[in-house]
């Protein structure tokens, strides 16, 4: 069984400059590609995750949530990054649902527990069940509970990274407003594994606009350490925007981008 994760990155699908903006056609394209796909190939599977982007990235970075939530106004601020968070969910899932894709909404903050910002718990049998019945499970950036700093904001490579270790997905595709990975004459990086990391490491920026979960260099770190745990995983981070790509992706007529792998 082909499982796959699809990360639609808060740059790609919202405008993270401006407080509560929503791509909605991107969204569309995206859900068409998956569809065509589902058709030729119906025994594979998808679980699909987006970030807060414009939504809950503003309200997060007012209140630090990343960093720990103790007083009432940062616990005002945790259920408003929530709601945030879960508006933007309903708009990702709404759209994608027009495409009847059997999408099966699943918030991380209802079932998570995290201590120090790292997930310890996250209940997982809903997702599976999902999967085995051919749903697509849809997750997203969101605030979690955290025993040692009150609460935190969990994103969605964090959620990928903890979901992957029990699924074993073979592929996690990272679909952002970009191209793929740069280096600082504004080539594309075709390839990070391990060994060249650490030379690639000082090129990678932060995000535009405004992101409380760490960019580009975190993102990529996260699926480096994931991959070391699972070697024969393969990640690509590409631009969601190019119509036909993920569909092209998907079917491996196309490597765009760049990929992340053990070797």
């Amino acid at each position: 069984m082909m499982l796959t994760f699809i990360k639609l990155g808060g740059s790609l699908i919202t405008d993270k400059r401006e407080p509560s903006s929503f791509h909605r056609q991107i969204i569309y394209q995206v859900a068409q590609e998956i569809a065509q796909v589902r058709r030729t190939q119906p025994e594979w599977r998808w679980l699909i995750g987006h970030g807060s982007g414009s939504f809950g990235h503003f309200v997060a970075k007012k209140y630090g949530t990343i960093d720990g939530v103790v007083t009432a106004e940062q616990w005002q601020g945790f259920a408003e990054v929530s709601v945030m968070a879960r508006r933007l969910n309903h708009l990702v899932i709404e759209t994608l649902s027009e495409f009847r894709l059997p999408i099966f909404s699943v918030q991380p903050s209802a079932s998570t527990l995290c201590e120090n910002g790292q997930i310890i718990h996250m209940q997982t049998v809903p997702i599976v069940t999902a999967l085995k019945h051919r749903l697509i499970p849809v997750v997203y950036g969101d605030v979690a509970v955290d025993a040692r700093l009150g609460g935190t904001i969990i994103s969605t490579e964090k959620i990928f990274a903890y979901l992957a270790k029990e699924l074993k997905p073979q592929r996690i595709f990272l679909l952002g407003e970009v191209a793929g990975i740069y280096d600082r004459t504004g080539k594309i990086i075709e390839k990070i594994t391990p060994d060249n990391f650490d030379a690639i490491a000082p090129e990678l920026g932060g995000s535009d606009g405004t992101d409380v979960t760490g960019g580009m260099a975190d993102k990529v770190a996260k699926m480096l350490a994931l991959i070391q745990e699972l070697p024969d995983l393969e990640v690509r981070i590409f631009s969601g925007k190019v119509v036909g790509q993920i569909e092209a992706t998907l079917l491996a007529y196309k490597t765009p981008g760049t990929l992340i792998s053990r070797k």
